[in-house]
């Protein structure tokens, strides 16, 4: 077999900027949204001024590659995302949490298997998100009630729905992507649970690796925010009448500090509270209420030459600070939050939840303020998360919230009188998309508009559900692949791909190709690696003269294998921060059940098609 010949100068400059556009797609400094739009105006603008022809006739229309914003795929990913927050918002899933948290205690083994089983079954049918974030503020308060580390059950769990969700067609957006391209390059559509058999005896052996094996490989982690931020106390600093600041002003006393002493009122005599104004001066007997850390709170007691006091005793080795009423809690910022993407100052975090922040972790790491910033200016992004402190009604207030996810949560999940209603017409989705009543991007969008009549959903609600980061890159993919299949770009892809396995059975060559998909995923977008594989892989079997299913098959299997890396997969992110995780402790983890599941899937695949 001969080197492939180079292909036309538009599919090398399609197949350069697709070069381009996975390495954008795996940066972390860059936002997914901001590469994908970018990758999409290049394609178009460029399009535009240096045409494609073919035969003298324009054969590749620059504004038809935006037609991945109308794309059914694309309809039904943001419809089941908001049938998905459906489920959230009225705690529809809240007594499965209830009977696993119960469970947990009596037999922790058995209750492992079964948290993986029913988060992969689950996952078949709802986005995986919020089945994490049902699931995560259970794993970790019964991992410390029964004594083990949250770190050898939420990886596993969060494995568990990436396996679950590549058992059906609903399962991930990965797969809807798949199967529409693949129908509109005219292959047969493939149902919901046409893969299913390959999928759940894969799934049944990854299962088994999760709980069996997994949890001992996984080292023992604190959870991130450990000892990384003392609590915060409530004291006084009392003013005899020796003391310097008699007569002086508040702002002196705060100059003294360095701009460190944060008052919050002035007590004056037994019931008098003043504002702490910085013009208010000084008497003796004034005492200033203010929170902060221990180490802090002494030195103010030194550098303003005050006495330190808790209640009514003088802070002392009899008498140590103590948190009256108050608990740390560690809460997520989930997505549609209305906190993600504004500061902490900017949402008014304290005001709005009378909650102190203590600390911030990001992707397993603490963010620290730096450059004049202060902790309230930082940025929030989904999944960080935040060390809070405050009275115990109002860490039970904030697990009411929708906008953040409480990892210490024990029993107050939400629940309202909507949640069965929720379920139900989840079911009715999926059940119109089983039976091929109706396609699933009609029955989802159906759904999503009975969620939001039956008031199980707000408006505000459903659009918090859609995510501009998935938005874009599908469009952006499905805008790519179009135009390396009309110019000439995968037909050359696969000629190369042949070239380089010439002479490998047509099961190797499928297994080659799964493999491929397996290692783009953990690197770049799984949606981008599944909408420029699938008319790679239909192309590779038309020309070995094998079934196409199979090898586009190969292409969802693939690119459902997000195990290896924390950024394969936003879910991966979240268990990373609740369970303190590190990126070699993914690549311990997730390599090996990467492998498993290509061999078995290799094996099985060429089986069930017959080569």
């Amino acid at each position: 077999m001969t080197f492939p010949e180079l292909p036309n100068l538009h599919a090398l400059a399609i197949l350069l900027l697709t070069g381009i556009a996975l390495l954008l797609f795996s940066r972390d400094r860059i936002p997914l949204e901001s590469s994908s739009l970018m990758i999409l105006v290049i394609l178009t603008l460029g399009l535009t001024l240096f045409p494609f022809q073919s035969g003298g006739e324009q054969k590749l229309s620059a504004v038809a590659l935006f037609s991945g914003f109308g794309h059914q795929a694309l309809v039904a990913v943001c419809a089941l995302m908001v049938a998905g927050q459906g489920l959230v918002r009225t705690g529809a899933l809240e007594p499965l949490g209830r009977i696993l948290s119960r469970l947990w205690g009596r037999w922790p083994q058995l209750s492992l298997l079964l948290t993986l089983v029913l988060a992969a079954v689950l996952s078949a049918f709802v986005n995986n998100t919020p089945i994490v974030v049902l699931l995560l503020p259970i794993l970790v308060s019964v991992a410390i009630r029964t004594g083990r580390s949250p770190s050898s059950v939420l990886m596993p769990m969060g494995l568990a729905t990436l396996l679950g969700g590549m058992g059906t067609t609903i399962g991930t957006s990965t797969n809807l992507l798949v199967v529409s391209v693949a129908a509109d390059m005219g292959l047969k559509e493939i149902g919901m649970f046409d893969f299913l058999l390959p999928a759940a005896v894969a799934g049944a052996l990854g299962i088994f690796y999760l709980w069996a094996i997994a949890p001992r490989l996984l080292p023992q982690r604190e959870t991130p925010m450990s000892n990384i931020s003392p609590r915060i106390f409530s004291a006084e600093l009392s003013i005899n009448e020796e003391n310097p600041l008699v007569g002086e002003t508040l702002a002196t006393a705060i100059k003294r500090t360095d701009g460190g002493l944060k008052v919050e009122r002035i007590r004056r005599g037994n019931n008098n509270f003043l504002m702490p104004i910085p013009d208010v001066v000084l008497r003796a007997g004034d005492r200033l209420l203010v929170n902060d850390t221990p180490q802090n709170l002494k030195e103010f007691e030194q550098i303003l030459e005050t006495a330190l006091y808790s209640g009514d005793h003088r802070v002392d080795e009899d008498h140590p600070l103590q948190a009256q009423d108050q608990q740390i809690a560690e809460v997520v910022v989930v997505r549609g939050s209305s906190v993600s993407g504004v500061s902490l100052r900017q949402a008014r975090f304290v005001q709005r939840y009378n909650l102190v922040v203590l600390a911030l972790h990001r992707q397993g790491r603490a963010v620290w303020p730096g450059g004049g910033r202060e902790l309230a200016d930082i940025l929030l992004q989904v999944s960080d998360v935040l060390l809070v402190q405050g009275a115990k009604t109002q860490i039970a207030a904030l697990k009411k919230d929708s906008n953040m996810l409480v990892l210490d949560a024990t029993s107050d999940l939400p629940h309202t009188d909507k949640a069965p209603l929720a379920l139900a017409i989840m079911a009715m989705i999926v059940v119109l998309a089983a039976f091929g009543i109706l396609p699933i991007a009609i029955s989802a969008v159906f759904g999503s508009l009975l969620l939001i009549l039956t008031r199980c959903l707000t408006w505000r609600d459903a659009t918090s559900a859609l995510s501009a980061q998935v938005i874009l890159i599908v469009v952006a993919s499905l805008a790519l692949g179009n135009a390396l299949l009309e110019t000439g770009g995968t037909t050359y892809i696969t000629q190369l791909f042949l070239y380089l396995t010439h002479g490998a059975t047509p099961a190797m060559v499928l297994s080659g190709l799964m493999l491929l998909m397996a290692v783009l995923t953990n690197i770049v977008s799984n949606n981008a690696a599944a909408v420029i594989g699938t008319p790679i892989a239909v192309s590779i079997a038309q020309q070995l003269g094998q079934p196409p299913e199979a090898f586009v098959l190969a292409v969802l299997f693939g690119a459902n294998m997000s195990y290896a890396t924390p950024m394969g997969y936003q879910t991966n992110l979240l268990v990373m921060n609740a369970g303190g995780y590190t990126f070699s402790d993914f690549i311990r983890i997730g390599l090996p059940l990467s492998l498993l599941m290509w061999l078995a899937l290799s094996l099985l695949l060429p089986l069930l098609y017959g080569f």
